[in-house]
C-alpha cells in the first residue's frame, strides 16, 4: 500500500515548530528560499533530494512549503511514495506563513 500525504495549516506548523519534531522541506527556487525561509526550514531541489531522502528520518513529520500551496502537494505525494510516513503539503504555502509569522522567516541573502 501506498502512503499519501496530509494537509498542515501555517498556525499548525508553527506550533510543531515551537515543539522541534518536524522537518520543513521548502521546494522553491534557490533565489526565493535565500530571500526568505521558515526558520529552520531545508531547501529541497533535484540535487538535494536523494540526500534528503538518505538522511531524513522516513518517520518524521515532513512538511513540504512552496510558493502557494500547489506544487508541493505534487512534491509530498512523491515523498510518500518513498516511503516516508508522515508527509504534509502546507497550506498556502510560503505566502500564507510570511503573512501569519513573518518573525519567523529566515533570510540567506
Amino acid at each position: 500500500m501506498s502512503n499519501t500525504f496530509k494537509h498542515m495549516q501555517v498556525n499548525e506548523l508553527a506550533q510543531q515548530l515551537e515543539q522541534g519534531a518536524v522537518v520543513v522541506a521548502d521546494i522553491r527556487d534557490a533565489g526565493s528560499y535565500q530571500a526568505g525561509h521558515i526558520k529552520g526550514a531545508v531547501h529541497l531541489t533535484n540535487e538535494t533530494l536523494s540526500d534528503f531522502i538518505r538522511n531524513t528520518d522516513i518517520d518524521a513529520p515532513v512538511v513540504v512549503c512552496c510558493y502557494h500551496g500547489n506544487a508541493s502537494q505534487q512534491a509530498a505525494q512523491f515523498l510518500a511514495s518513498q516511503d516516508f510516513t508522515n508527509v504534509y503539503s502546507l497550506d498556502g504555502g510560503f505566502s500564507a506563513w510570511q503573512l501569519q509569522h513573518p518573525d519567523k522567516v529566515e533570510h540567506l541573502a
